[in-house]
């Protein structure tokens, strides 16, 4: 199922220290981007927060959310499930 989202995200509210250089040079900030079943009151099903480590996790740090969204668009068919051709062993004549 294919979707779009719109979102944005509150620059005031990156940690610079958690951007992270790549191996060609270019920087990164890893974000975390949850899409809910439902809508809040601003017409938002989308949240935007800083990844988290497993330590920060286990050690029960909160998340610190940075911006957020809404879906704009969202195809309506369902991937079906193939099933395997029959082989020549499977006829019957």
């Amino acid at each position: 199922m294919g979707q779009l989202i719109s979102a944005s995200i509150d620059l005031t509210k990156i940690d610079k220290s958690k951007i992270v250089e790549g191996k060609k040079g270019g920087k990164f900030y890893n974000i975390l981007i949850s899409v809910n079943d439902s809508k809040n009151e601003h017409g938002q099903d989308v949240s935007i927060s800083e990844n988290q480590s497993k330590e920060d996790r286990d050690s029960g740090e909160k998340k610190k959310y940075i911006g957020n969204g809404k879906t704009i668009w969202k195809s309506e068919t369902t991937p079906v499930e193939q099933k395997p051709k029959p082989s020549s062993d499977d006829l019957h004549f």
